[in-house]
This record gives C-alpha cells, structure tokens and sequence, in this order.
C-alpha cells in the first residue's frame, strides 16, 4: 500500500484531536452507481472514507469516537461470503480488518442498525457530512431517533450536528511526503501519456485515437483510470471548456488541445498541453500560445509559501490583457480592461485550483472572506488559457478558433514550490522538436 497503516492512524488521530468533546463522526462509503441496467461502474471510494483508512470496499462506514475507553475506531464492512467473492473477488471482512487497517473493532455491516444508536447515545455532537447521500442522511436520523425514544429511560441523545467537512477537508489540504510523492508519480505517468500523445498526432486521426494513446500509457503504469474525463479538442473544439465528445477528425493547421491526467492509488495528476496537429504552429498560434506560456510561467513563480491563493491567477490576469492589447485583440489601457473584465471574453475561468484525491480537491480558498495564504504541503494547478470564439467576429478571422490553454500540477514547498509535472515538452521549439522526432 502506497500510504503507510501507521499514515492512516495518524490521519484518524488528527482528526479526533480537532473534534469537540464527547463527540462521533460517520464517515460513510461511497455508493455503487450503474452505467446501464444492472452494469454498475468500476467502484471508486469516497476521498473521505480512502483518506482515513486505505479501504476500498463498498457498503462500510467508518466510525470514530475520541476518547471511548471500548475503542475509538471502528470499522462497518461486509462479511466474508464464498458465493459473493466468487463473483465479486475477495472481500477483507470484519475480522481481517482490525489488524490489516489498525483499528480498534470492526463489525459486520448488517448489523449497524443494531449498534450504531449505541455508539451515538451519550454524545452531545455528531460529526456528518450531511446533504451528499439523502439515503444515508434518513439512516442517520433514524439512528438518532432511537435514541431520543430512550430519553424518558435516562438516555442522552445528540444535540447537534457538525458538518465532518470543515475539519476533514482542511486536514486533507496539507499533504504529507507520501501523498507528494504519490502525486509526482501520477504527474509523471501524465506526462508520459502527453508525450506519447504528441508524437503521434498528426492530421487525418480521430481525436478518440489520440485519447486511446495516452490512456494505453495510463494503465501500462499501474494507473486502473483518468482523473476525470479526458479533454481531446482539435480546432475550435478547444474554445470549448469542457468539451469531451472526442469524435472529430484532426486537421492540417489546427491545434490540439489535450487536459488528460491519471488517478494513481486515488490520487490525481492534470495536465492540459496545446500542440500543432501537424508539428508546426502558424504565426497567430504562436504569438497565442507563447502568451499563454508567459502568464503561466510567471504564475507559477509566484506560488510560494505566504502568498494568497489569488496572487498567480490575478498575475495570469495581467500578463494576458496586457498581451491582448499588443496583438491587437483588446483596445484601451490595461487596468481599466482589467477593471471592468474584459479579458473575460477570452480567458473566463481562474488560473488553477486545489488538486489531490480529488482533481477539483476539497479545502477553502478563503478563510473570513480573505483569500488563503498558500502553506506547504499544499498542491494546486497553473492553468491560464485563452480562446477565441470562430463565431467572435470582433476579432480578425486568422485569430478565430485559436484555442489554447497550458497546465502543470505545482506543490508548495517550504523554500518555494515544485512542479511536479515537470519535464513536458512546454515551449514553441521543445513541442515543435518532439514531433519533428516522430
């Protein structure tokens, strides 16, 4: 296992030290969800329940009660069951996972109805990330409800409930050394993949043909999924954010934008690179791209610790209107454009955001309404990108369809911040050589 068991207690443990007194959390599994009929999708674990304990098994929930003398972890997991793991592959069961996830108990899961009104009576706060699964929400009301039915018999139920995600997703915000290195690995399987995809596009292929490429290389590196949906936007499919048909044919002159990362061992790497599909940028693609390029490198160095969140997309801000204006896409002084915008016709999303289990990570960009200082341990994403719409007709008509967006994964470090998808062909002569080499 990538995450050390002795990793996962001291996550468990440090999550009980910030919760109130005399307090529970419930942290369920994910839910199983069919793609069609009874075909369920390939199961992925909740960030949450993953980041506490390593296990990966549906229908559990994991149970932590700071400061119960009986045990303060406890595990709800399916039996074992000879005829469902000849189906469905092994299953750890309730014994097994005491020692395998260094818990305090473990039960069968059939029988939380009976035990978990128990565990929640006498306890003044329940820690639950209420609002995500409206079935397990009435489960968790019906457990308390329970117990409120005993308090004529003396019994003591909770009084209020606290959201786990406040604590729990701060926590997850600062990664350790193990997650970083987790995270380098998946970056540097994604750029692989990038750079595969690169070398062989060319005009004439499908863009689902490019996107088989790079997810060969996913899986030949252990990695069993993307981090999300892969973008393969040849031409103007590029001004679309989130364009993910992946249908079309590639074109002489056109460029290819690719935003495609893996998952490994649930975390996620996210990469976006814009490439001649031909090997050669014209004048208008080069003059875009090198000023997307400009403001993302000089976002990138602004990532350090001390400095608010805000700082590299408000700096990709001032490269790119100031870029505007000298190739004649935008008119007027730079702060009033700014002032009032107008950078958003071509660049209307932020420069990056938190990554880690999840691509669009968990943890607040603001505290008190004040952008966040970035600390280490943090990860996020440099994305700036610009896009001109073919129907733009504001613009001239060799500027229209150009679409260009260029992505790196950056950990703060304590003296600065390292980018951990280093090594991806990134300038106009390293892109333009790695295809000249196919």
């Amino acid at each position: 296992m990538p995450i050390s068991q002795k990793e996962f207690q001291q996550r468990r443990q440090e999550l009980m030290n910030h919760m109130a007194s005399n307090s529970i959390a419930i942290v369920p599994a994910a839910v199983p969800s069919l793609r069609n009929g009874d075909t369920e999708f390939r199961y992925r674990q909740s960030s949450d329940l993953h980041y506490l304990t390593g296990f990966d098994e549906a229908q559990s929930v994991l149970v932590l009660i700071p400061g119960r003398a009986q045990g303060q972890c406890l595990l709800f997991c399916q039996e074992k069951d000879p005829l469902k793991e000849l189906w469905n592959g092994k299953l750890l069961g309730p014994e097994a996972a005491i020692a395998a996830l260094g818990l305090d108990d473990a039960f069968p899961i059939g029988d939380i109805d009976d035990i978990l009104p128990g565990l929640l009576e006498g306890r003044e706060r329940v820690y639950y990330a209420m609002g995500k699964d409206e079935h397990f929400d009435h489960r968790v009301m019906e457990w308390v409800k329970v117990v409120r039915k005993k308090v004529r018999s003396g019994a003591h139920s909770p009084g209020e409930f606290l959201m786990l995600d406040h604590l729990l997703h701060e926590q997850r915000l600062l990664k350790s050394k193990a997650e970083i290195d987790l995270m380098r690995e998946a970056g540097q399987i994604s750029v692989r993949a990038h750079q595969r995809a690169m070398q062989m596009t060319c005009p004439g292929l499908y863009e689902y043909e490019v996107e088989a490429e790079f997810m060969h290389e996913f899986f030949r590196a252990g990695s069993r999924a993307p981090a999300y949906t892969s973008i393969v936007a040849g031409g103007a499919n590029a001004c679309i954010l989130h364009y993910v048909d992946n249908d079309q044919k590639l074109k002489d002159g056109d460029l290819l934008l690719i935003d495609a990362g893996c998952e490994l061992h649930h975390y996620a790497a996210d990469i976006t690179r814009t490439f001649p599909v031909n090997g050669k940028f014209s004048p208008e693609q080069k003059a875009i791209y090198e000023l997307v390029l400009k403001a993302q490198l000089a976002a990138i160095a602004e990532v350090k610790p001390g400095t608010t969140w805000n700082v590299p997309h408000d700096t990709t801000v001032q490269v790119l209107t100031a870029g505007l204006v000298e190739l004649g896409l935008l008119h007027g002084a730079v702060d009033d454009l700014i002032k009032n915008s107008a950078y958003r016709e071509f660049y209307m999303h932020r420069a990056g955001h938190w990554l880690g289990m999840d691509v669009h990570d968990v943890g607040d960009y603001k505290i008190d309404g004040r952008w966040r200082e970035l600390e280490a341990g943090m990860v996020l994403t440099v994305e700036p990108g610009l896009y001109i719409s073919p129907s733009n007709t504001r613009v001239d008509a060799r500027w229209r369809g150009i679409g260009v967006r260029i992505e790196d994964d950056v950990a703060v470090t304590r003296g600065g911040h390292e980018v951990l998808t280093a090594g991806l062909a990134k300038t106009v002569q390293e892109i333009e050589s790695l295809m000249a080499a196919r």
